[in-house]
């Protein structure tokens, strides 16, 4: 029939821009994999992980790492990992390839997505989130003044994150870093940088 359309999906919700903040965070390790970084959010006595608003014509990627710059005052990589997702691989051509999860390498793209509904009609919240390591040459620059970073075994962070759902962030992204294929990139830890041992 003439101008009629298809009903949307049953699961299906539509946003506009104005209904949702797109924001990116990053798990930070050493380059040993070893530690990772937390915050210190003073006024409610939270330990959290990097994460902020993406800037309008900023991608993902340069907002997580943006963010871990301010807010903890390290300089960070993005790391290559190996992980299973439903993206095609690079340069895919076949348009039949199934839509189902399959291990790539090399990837630095998001290993996770936190969907929060903001509530009060305020709209959803997606943080993406990336897997990185510190620089340990270059010199960290002040954080922000809101919180204090720190360094601690992987094992110890999980038990001071304030949140769930940072927990379940974390240990993903220890899972997915310390995957066989990436232990050959390993450096021994820093003895000359003191915040990571500390």
């Amino acid at each position: 029939m003439a101008g009629s359309q298809a009903p949307a999906p049953s699961a299906s919700r539509q946003l506009t821009a104005e209904g949702f903040v797109e924001s990116a965070g990053v798990v930070i390790f050493t380059e040993a994999l070893d530690r990772t970084c937390l915050l210190h959010y003073r006024e409610r006595d939270e330990w959290l992980l990097p994460k902020g608003r993406r800037n309008c014509g900023e991608s993902r990627h340069e907002a997580a790492l943006r963010e871990a710059k301010e807010e903890t005052g390290y300089s960070c990589r993005l790391l290559p990992v190996t992980m299973s997702t439903r993206a095609p691989p690079a340069g895919e051509q076949d348009t039949a390839l199934p839509d189902e999860a399959r291990p790539q390498t090399h990837l630095t793209d998001p290993f996770s997505l936190t969907l929060r509904d903001l509530g009060g009609g305020r709209g959803l919240k997606l943080v993406w989130w990336f897997v990185a390591v510190a620089s340990e040459t270059d010199p960290p620059s002040a954080a922000e003044a809101a919180f204090t970073p720190r360094f601690f075994s992987c094992r110890e962070a999980l038990e001071r994150l304030t949140f769930a759902s940072d927990r379940q962030t974390l240990q993903r992204a220890i899972d997915i870093a310390t995957t066989a294929p990436y232990q050959a990139q390993v450096k021994p830890r820093s003895r000359t940088l003191s915040p990571f041992t500390q």
